[in-house]
């Protein structure tokens, strides 16, 4: 277990922009359908170039396939000589996104590119351990203000979780906003493209402080019955729940549900820690949501993916596609109403690989999904093994979510 997290300073690499606050930016994005790395370096950096017209890119975000293991190297050298000296991250990933399309199981390469985001800080980080836990070295969060990250983790040799805590009780404020690369099954198997290089470990980032940014979250749920106070747990087992063991709410509740809920308790049955237990009540999307990993038959008692306490406020939740659907288009709406008259610019979007074609009954459903609600086509993405995004103001690791970065194209009034 890591007791001792840190960030260690080292030098930072800073791409000079456009200059001033909250700058008005364009973006545009582009798809290459080929195995061959030259061919779709030329095509994906003619095809994102095209809508910046004469204007510089100042960021670069790079998602291929897992067809580009062997050849992620050839691949980004041929694209950042295509493009010349520019900040870049991204990663090879288990499928791609672009605009509209989420590419499953084809070769396939997807570029976005944004000019005038002003201050534009790339970097790369590293977990070290150390006898009392570990360290985490490479950046150092919290010197500069505002903003938002932009995080792409290898998930094998980089403890995100720990970070994210980190920086929730020590960098409040900060925003991470990413996921975990998908593209390997075993430690240093996964490829992370940062500017010109192509690293195996580790995390890569970039800071953005002088963007504007929405970060949107639908983590899929749906909440069922009322919310319950923990009242014994141990770890990450509940044991009871408001004085009862948590299968015999559970049963209770299966009893006053449809029959179509019922299955659902069987096949996507997760429960929901509540964020702010300030507030008088609870909505879908004020929970962070996690998986009931195992059940004590005689006990009654419940295993979940996350510590628990004594006087936490939780909720059951069951996810399908149709829980999904409602949830990430509340979540767009909603995100749109904030943002008000002004057109989206561009888009990232980081998805869980358990969606995509494994939950909705017809592909390329977020993309397509955002697409409708915002109206922005500059949009790229990847299939992750885990999201990061703030849920009630701090930043999580997420599953079965999608985490969302909206790029306004001119800055509010305010």
């Amino acid at each position: 277990m890591v007791r001792n997290v840190a960030t260690l300073p080292t030098c930072r690499q800073v791409t000079p922009a456009a200059a001033g606050n909250l700058v008005v930016m364009l973006a545009g994005e582009a798809l290459a359908l080929t195995a061959d790395p030259l061919v779709a370096a030329r095509q994906v950096v003619g095809g994102a170039r095209r809508p910046l017209g004469d204007r510089t890119p100042s960021l670069g975000v790079l998602f291929a396939s897992p067809h580009f293991f062997n050849t992620a190297e050839t691949l980004l050298s041929a694209v950042m000589e295509e493009l010349g000296p520019i900040a870049l991250v991204g990663c090879v990933a288990e499928s791609v996104i672009a605009g509209s399309r989420e590419i499953e199981a084809e070769p396939a390469v997807a570029l976005w590119l944004a000019a005038d985001l002003g201050q534009v800080e790339t970097f790369a980080m590293e977990f070290v351990g150390t006898p009392a836990g570990g360290a985490y070295g490479g950046y150092q969060f919290g010197q500069q203000l505002g903003g938002a990250y932009l995080l792409i983790c290898d998930p094998f040799t980089f403890p995100v979780q720990d970070l994210l805590t980190h920086l929730n009780a020590d960098a409040a404020g900060t925003v991470i906003i990413g996921g975990l690369a998908s593209g390997g099954m075993h430690a240093r198997q996964n490829r992370l493209f940062l500017d010109g290089k192509v690293l195996h470990s580790g995390a890569v980032g970039v800071h953005l402080a002088e963007t504007e940014i929405h970060a949107v979250v639908s983590q899929g749920c749906r909440p069922i019955g009322s919310p319950l106070t923990i009242t014994a747990a141990e770890g990450n087992v509940i044991r009871e729940l408001g004085g009862r063991p948590p299968l015999s709410r559970l049963q209770d509740l299966a009893r006053t549900l449809s029959i179509r809920d019922q299955q659902l308790l069987a096949h996507g049955l997760q429960i929901g820690k509540v964020i702010n237990e300030y507030q008088a009540d609870w909505r879908q999307g004020e929970f962070l949501i996690r998986g009931i990993v195992g059940v004590e038959p005689k006990s009654g008692a419940l295993a979940i993916g996350d510590q628990v306490a004594v006087g936490q406020t939780v909720q059951f939740h069951v996810r399908d596609a149709d829980s999904a659907d409602q949830d990430l288009r509340s979540a767009l709406e909603s995100a749109r109403a904030v943002i008000g008259h002004r057109r989206v610019a561009g888009a990232l979007l980081f998805t869980c690989n358990g969606r995509g074609s494994r939950l909705f009954p017809a592909p390329d459903h977020d993309a397509r999904l955002l697409q409708e609600v915002l109206g922005t086509t500059a949009m790229v993405g990847f299939f992750c093994a885990g999201e990061l995004g703030p849920v009630g103001g701090q930043n999580f690791l997420h599953g079965f979510s999608a985490s969302i970065a909206l790029f306004p194209e001119a800055p509010s009034a305010a």
